[in-house]
């Protein structure tokens, strides 16, 4: 591939709200408009059965998504736009990736194991009302990112460990059946802002406390009108850090007019004007794009056409590389069986294994096992799992000359040598030619 691989997605939950546009639709609209990478950006429909059994909600939700992005200034033809479900290679790739995921690795994701503490703590089977969908969901992720060998997958920092559990996955793949995907990194988020809600808490349509993005104007003046302040009169001097109406400004204002702002609480100004000055900088910008909102939403087959033309783009890449999967796997054309050659399937010679994966301090780590489990070499923390992987593909390429470089970054193992080490990386070097 010639250049770098940019995959985002929206659940079609709900209607967008402003917290959605400033935290994932508008920045990734930004990211669309670059020329040095490709860019896949889908409609996780498949994601929202899981915790949603109303199929008008996920139809509509689908609608007001994919007008949002247009809205905002997604271009179809400079990216692949597309909708999860008319990409049928999607859960084909689920299932093959599902037969390589362990059962342990799914046990320890966050949402699964939020599931079964939230039961536990109400006296409940850890399970109970947990589907499989919810179990399944790193996998389906996975198949999300590597069908389209993402290299870049932006997240905020709560969702770092599922592009760590779609390399785990995509590393057992390539372990048993040869090198076809790409692993992925996590782009942290950290510039983009979680704005808060009317009642302070995060912006979120599960505490009810949203603005809906292409509220009209009357009504977003009367949501902007309902965030919660303190009872500081004109005059008195308030504070920026804690206020939600000043954090809401800031996401949407410069440098100089939040420089102004922050002069103003100092300067008392009061509630009904420091909302008025939110309203109208809110409405600046969202505006024109609520006029190409209300059209889109019109034009519902138009929307329509534009995803499936997507998903024809989409689908070029997913199918060759689908049928690349499936000959790899064994799922091959009969007439294709050898008749001179043994039906009986060789021995497969186990080789030692690089493991990435992240402590409970944040750090990125990694260790080289044997056959077996034994640990050959273990690694401190590192701050980001791009410095983890950097780490690895050291040891890879230079092999034994490498551990001299990495010797601040790894911690001794008792009744290890270097032989053994050397010995290890020779054979992962064999198996690589």
């Amino acid at each position: 591939m010639s250049s770098k691989r940019f995959l985002t997605g929206i659940t079609p939950s709900g209607t967008p709200h402003l917290g959605n546009y400033v935290g994932s639709i508008r920045p990734s609209v930004q990211a669309s408009r670059r020329t040095d990478v490709q860019s896949f950006y889908f409609l996780a429909d498949y994601h929202a059965l899981i915790k949603i059994d109303e199929p008008v909600r996920i139809q509509r939700s689908t609608l007001e998504i994919a007008a949002s992005w247009l809205a905002a200034g997604l271009e179809p033809e400079r990216v692949t736009f597309y909708r999860q479900s008319d990409v049928p290679e999607i859960p084909e790739l689920t299932w093959l990736l599902t037969c390589v995921t362990s059962k342990g690795l799914l046990n320890r994701a966050h949402a699964y194991k939020a599931a079964v503490d939230q039961n536990t703590a109400a006296l409940q089977e850890p399970d109970a009302n947990v589907n499989a969908g919810l179990f399944m969901y790193p996998v389906l992720m996975a198949a999300d990112i590597l069908m389209f060998n993402a290299h870049q997958v932006p997240v905020g920092r709560d969702q770092i460990q599922h592009i760590e559990m779609a390399r785990d996955i995509a590393q057992r793949f390539n372990h048993l059946y040869g090198e076809h995907f790409t692993l992925p990194e996590a782009a942290i988020e950290d510039n983009v802002a979680t704005l808060p809600g009317l009642d302070g808490r995060k912006m979120s349509k599960s505490y009810d406390n949203h603005i809906a993005l292409f509220a009209p104007r009357a009504q977003l003046k009367k949501l902007v009108g309902g965030i919660v302040t303190d009872s500081r009169a004109p005059g008195e001097a308030k504070e920026t850090e804690g206020s939600a109406l000043f954090q809401i400004y800031q996401a949407f204002a410069s440098a100089e007019e939040t420089a102004a702002l922050r002069r103003a609480y100092a300067e008392g100004i009061g509630w009904a004007d420091a909302k008025h000055m939110l309203f109208e900088r809110i409405d600046r910008e969202i505006a024109p794009m609520r006029e190409h909102y209300t059209a889109l939403m019109a034009a519902p087959g138009k929307i329509e056409e534009i995803l499936l033309a997507g998903a024809d783009k989409a689908r070029a890449i997913a199918r060759p590389f689908t049928a690349e999967l499936r000959r790899a796997v064994g799922l091959r054309d009969l007439r294709t069986v050898s008749t001179t050659k043994s039906t009986v399937k060789p021995a497969k010679t186990a080789l030692p294994l690089f493991k990435q994966y992240r402590e409970a301090d944040g750090k990125f780590c990694f260790k080289l096992t044997k056959p077996g489990g034994r640990v050959l070499l273990q690694s401190l923390g590192f701050d980001s799992p791009r410095d983890a992987a950097a780490a690895i593909q050291l040891l890879q390429t230079k092999g034994h000359a490498a551990l001299a470089e990495l010797a601040s970054c790894l911690q001794p193992i008792a009744d290890v040598s270097d032989d053994d080490i050397e010995a290890a990386l020779q054979q992962l070097a064999a198996a690589a030619t």
